[in-house]
């Protein structure tokens, strides 16, 4: 049963700086993975425990669950993505 998908603000300006081709293929991905299987990323620990991230190529999407589904919190290349 698919869940809801919320993203916040910060997101599409994070989307804004990657590429077309690659931001279809990250919403893609998080549309189809996580909206089926919310438990499908590895969780994060450190400074940040309760969160969890997607791996979509050089891409990490970084969210959290909530009741309702999951929240995506950055969408980021994988050297930037938890400065």
């Amino acid at each position: 049963m698919p869940v809801n998908v919320d993203y916040k603000k910060s997101v599409f300006s994070d989307l804004k700086k990657i590429g077309i081709q690659e931001s279809t293929r990250i919403m893609d991905k998080i549309e189809t993975v996580l909206s089926d299987n919310p438990d499908k990323g590895e969780p994060l620990r450190g400074k940040y425990k309760g969160m969890f991230k997607l791996r979509v190529g050089d891409y990490r999407v970084v969210y959290t669950k909530t009741i309702n589904g999951v929240l995506i919190l950055r969408i980021r290349h994988r050297k930037h993505v938890y400065r």
